[in-house]
């Protein structure tokens, strides 16, 4: 099996070609070249990101791919995302990445030469794949867009690059110490025989775990890109809010709005960076409720978990629990103010050299509290907090937030020393999302409180005496979002 696998994708339904039919396709095609100073977005990083990879591992070869399609059903694939990794380190974000492998080959005293391994633009003419670019369904030019060829890909990154078929030779025989970004692309992993001993293991888990470490800090460039991100997704809560009059007649509701987020997030951005949660009443219980496909109703809460992804792959990750009448009931307004304290108590915490545990437990404790005083609770809220207890989890079983960046749960690899038993640093963006989830039969609940779900959730990137909210476009108090709903359906 070769990483590359050639061949044409073709399916019994697809049209003969005749021998006049392939010779004509071969013949008078115009070049059309990129634009030959065209860069890839924040291109002058991406040296530098590289070059802190390489330092942590002289000497090994380090191969980080891109990825391979999934088949979503029969012959159509689900629309591919590079990872993560791949697209820190070279800024390649394209649907065109599928396949593609940066590799990062030791060159003594230089470090690392970075040598990306690409699938070129079909060719066109009467030679070896000389018909992919209109029979291969898969990665024909005609079936689903241009590549750059192996010059373009190298003015875009300002890498060196390699045709994807030299990736095999490169694998085969002996090999120097190597880590791979392993079961991303099982291609690569078979080639490299993964998985291998332990040890070998343990080798990748590092490399895994340095890309996600080295991203936990944002450059002022990919924080612009997240307050891009946020921006249009405020945008796509205004654009939900306005819709809702339509949105509370139809039988599905949920998908309506869903829909209507999708659209702004799709326009402005490459979609959105995840499933939308769109949650009205009871659902806003299930912590992932993704089905959105129930009906709204007016005198319930809508909790809207969404963020738009840029064309740059950074996501926003923003919640807002709405009245649907547009005015909050007593009841309502006594559950969401209690989320509300949590979360600013949690915002309140957040500084440089603050441990990164501490906004969830400042957060928490409000919680508890809170829960303590309406009878919820029926222990003081201190002992509820006591590790050997946590009894108030029953009503709130999440964290309360997350590093964000390239992915919405950003730098997951990362080691516990650097990110949950680890320090804020300026330049982390996170989120703080606490949250109440009184589940509809929980008897320990007052009927009133029953089936009511409210999460708040805000984007911040901590600063040099704190940290800045980059959502405080969206109201967060329960008179604002009054005030703001009121506005936006006059």
């Amino acid at each position: 099996m070769t990483l590359r696998q050639t061949g044409l994708n073709t399916g019994s339904h697809d049209l003969p070609v005749s021998p006049a039919l392939e010779a004509f396709m071969g013949t008078r095609w115009a070049a059309t070249p990129l634009p030959a100073d065209q860069r890839v977005p924040g291109h002058p990083h991406f040296p530098g990101r590289r070059a802190r990879l390489s330092a942590a591992f002289p000497g090994e070869r380090l191969v980080i791919p891109a990825g391979r399609l999934k088949v979503r059903n029969n012959d159509l694939d689900h629309r591919f995302r590079a990872h993560s990794a791949y697209v820190w380190l070279t800024g390649l974000t394209g649907e065109d990445q599928a396949d593609h492998v940066l590799v990062l080959e030791p060159a003594g005293p230089d470090g690392h030469e970075p040598v990306l391994y690409l699938r070129p633009r079909s060719p066109r003419g009467n030679h070896a794949n000389g018909t992919e670019f209109y029979r291969d369904r898969r990665y024909g030019e005609f079936w689903v867009g241009r590549r750059p060829d192996l010059a373009e890909a190298a003015q875009l990154t300002g890498l060196r690059t390699e045709h994807l078929d030299l990736l095999d030779k490169l694998l085969d025989g002996p090999q120097p110490p190597t880590r791979v970004l392993a079961g991303t692309d099982p291609y690569v992993d078979q080639a490299t025989g993964r998985p291998g001993a332990a040890t070998r293991a343990e080798a990748d888990a590092e490399l895994a775990a340095v890309l996600s470490e080295l991203r936990l800090v944002k450059d002022h460039w990919e924080v612009d890109q997240l307050q891009l991100a946020v921006d249009h997704t405020v945008t796509g809560f205004e654009d939900v809010v306005r819709a809702l009059p339509t949105a509370l007649r139809h039988h599905r509701g949920e998908r309506w709005i869903e829909g209507v987020f999708d659209l702004r997030a799709r326009a402005e951005g490459n979609g959105t960076g995840y499933s939308t949660i769109v949650a009205s009443g009871a659902h806003a219980c299930v912590l992932h409720w993704i089905r959105n496909d129930g009906p709204l109703d007016p005198n319930a809460l809508l909790l809207l978990d969404a963020g738009v992804e840029t064309d740059t792959l950074y996501a926003a990750d923003i919640t807002r629990t709405l009245p649907l009448s547009g005015t909050f009931s007593p009841v309502q307004r006594q559950a969401y103010d209690l989320v509300l304290a949590a979360q600013s108590a949690g915002i309140a915490a957040l500084r440089p050299g603050a441990r990164y545990r501490d906004f969830h437990q400042a957060a928490m404790r409000v919680i508890a509290e809170g829960l303590a005083d309406w009878g919820v609770l029926r222990i003081p809220a201190e002992d509820a907090l006591a590790e050997d207890n946590g009894l108030y989890r029953r009503y709130t079983l999440c964290g309360s937030g997350h590093m964000l960046g390239l992915d919405y749960h950003d730098c997951a690899k990362a080691r516990a020393d650097r990110y949950l038993d680890g320090v804020l640093e300026e330049g982390m963006v996170l989120t703080v999302e606490p949250g109440l989830y009184l589940q509809p039969d929980d008897e320990t609940l007052p009927v009133e409180l029953r089936g009511l779900g409210v999460r708040i959730e805000d984007d911040l990137v901590i600063t040099a005496d704190g940290a800045h909210l980059m959502s405080g476009a969206l109201p967060r108090t329960a008179p604002a979002i009054e005030s703001w709903m009121a506005d936006l359906l006059s």
